[in-house]
């Protein structure tokens, strides 16, 4: 039997455990350009990433912009920033990527498979129809169909917009 290779060199940061020094959460100004970090929207409330090893395309991070661990150590307005944002981001990808549905969640702690658990951040993952392929069931592999920056690139005006109309 011929053996099939899948390529995905982009993986190997992933899988080598390679990860940004600090907290991706509290990208210190200018460090790097947003795209390069892939930072859709941030103010003094929230912060809005793709997500560098995403399980769909356009999944997005949504985290509050103080540093905390925890859903129960947020203020009551921060909460209601963190879902006002959830809301938005829901908005966007419907009309941009038009996916069927969404997975939206959040990861509290390592055991529960919080990358960054220090860091409270919700998840949003846009899902289609028949995106559960036997890549993900027989090989745990994930099948990204469009490269993250022209994800990015087509996301990042309609977040620039959120940006003007606050």
């Amino acid at each position: 039997m011929e053996r099939k290779v899948l390529w995905a060199p982009w993986r190997a940061e992933y899988v080598g455990g390679k990860k940004e020094p600090g907290c991706i959460f509290c990208p210190p100004p200018g460090a790097l350009p947003d795209e390069e970090r892939l930072i859709l929207y941030r103010d003094e409330k929230v912060l809005v990433l793709m997500n560098k090893f995403p399980y769909n395309t356009g999944h997005l991070l949504v985290s509050p912009a103080r540093h905390v661990p925890d859903l129960t150590d947020l203020s009551r307005q921060e909460l209601a920033d963190l879902m006002e944002m959830a809301q938005h981001c829901l908005r966007i990808l419907r009309e941009v990527l038009k996916p069927d549905g969404f997975n939206v969640g959040f990861n509290l702690g390592r055991v529960a498979g919080a990358g960054y658990p220090d860091h409270l951040h919700l998840q949003i993952v846009p899902r289609w129809e028949g995106d559960a392929n036997f890549m993900a069931v027989l090989a745990d592999i994930r099948v990204i169909p469009e490269h993250l920056v022209a994800t990015y690139r087509k996301l990042y005006p309609y977040f620039e917009r959120l940006r003007g109309a606050g």
